[in-house]
């Protein structure tokens, strides 16, 4: 199946931003997230769905309880995840997460506005992937 790459203005500089952080050899990148999801990669926003050029427009619509529930049963279900927090709102979303189970790190969103902020050079995808090769699990292959 496809996935589909129609992101709003900041989302795909974001994108673009986390791109370039995971790129370690500075070539160019397509933005297609296809390959980090076949890794096991999941790239949750705790707003699912949003009106164009409208930020935020579908907020408390529900989406937030539903994107908590996944958090909490992944966090209970599984062990050893690695969950990459950007920015203070899922900084706080990731308050259920067992800490004791899986590795949490937490920095400045890659927005075009904050990633100056800690995002770029936080080393996010180097010290994820140093965590799940110490557990035995593969490594992403973050380009």
């Amino acid at each position: 199946k496809e996935v589909q790459t129609n992101y709003p203005t900041q989302s795909e500089a974001a994108v673009d931003a986390a791109f370039n952080a995971a790129n370690e050899n500075g070539t160019a990148v397509s933005g297609d997230l296809t390959r980090w999801a076949k890794q096991g990669v999941l790239l949750l926003n705790s707003v699912l769905t949003v009106r164009a050029a409208s930020p935020a427009s579908h907020q408390g619509k529900g989406w937030e309880r539903f994107t908590d529930e996944v958090i909490k049963m992944l966090s209970k279900n599984k062990e050893g995840l690695v969950f990459i927090l950007w920015g203070a709102y899922a900084q706080k979303k990731g308050e259920v997460i067992d800490r004791e189970k899986h590795l949490v790190l937490e920095g400045a969103h890659p927005s075009p506005f904050s990633a100056h902020r800690g995002f770029l050079g936080s080393g996010h995808f180097l010290k994820a992937n140093k965590y799940l090769s110490k557990n035995g699990e593969e490594m992403v292959d973050w380009q």
